[in-house]
């Protein structure tokens, strides 16, 4: 099993970069975390999530609603910011690019209480997921660009989420 994502040695070959795109693409600099830029992504998101529920103690009605909001930007924003920082790097799926991540992520952590326990099943199964990309997922990094980039996370943030919900009604949390 290969992962089509290319280490970003030299992460900006265009010598004028589109900054607006990469910064949404590196998710204000998270994809240059190192190792494992996805990874990076994906904790910062959960720990942007955890941060706000503590912070403005919302009800899970206006949690959930926050999070869909957060879904809808990273996929509207991330399809045309990783085109442009995929073609800029001159790689198909770079590293770098994380905003598919906290989309996944976000999706993930959907209908989740705000409880560690819940943050961190959610995060291990969007990782697991998004990593191992089992049918169909795989077959949607064949989309044009920013589109196969983002919404193989954004399958894998569904398969987390079904999971993640299934979990918690066998496991009465």
């Amino acid at each position: 099993m290969t992962n089509k994502r290319q280490p970003a040695t030299h992460p900006i070959r265009n010598e004028n970069p589109t900054k607006w795109a990469w910064t949404i693409a590196t998710f204000f600099g998270a994809g240059f975390g190192k190792p494992g830029p996805g990874t990076w992504g994906s904790v910062a998101t959960v720990l942007i999530w955890a941060a706000c529920a503590w912070a403005f103690h919302p009800t899970p009605h206006i949690l959930a609603l926050a999070l869909s909001t957060t879904i809808l930007l990273a996929i509207a924003l991330g399809v045309p910011a990783a085109t442009i920082v995929a073609r800029e790097s001159g790689r198909k799926d770079p590293q770098i690019v994380v905003i598919d991540e906290v989309a996944g992520q976000a999706i993930a952590l959907l209908f989740a209480p705000f409880d560690w326990r819940s943050a961190l099943i959610a995060l291990a199964l969007f990782r697991l997921f998004d990593i191992t990309k089992p049918f169909p997922i795989r077959r949607l990094e064949n989309l044009p660009e920013g589109l196969g980039i983002v919404f193989d996370d954004v399958a894998a943030g569904l398969y987390a989420l079904g999971v993640a919900s299934i979990l918690r009604i066998f496991l009465r949390f």
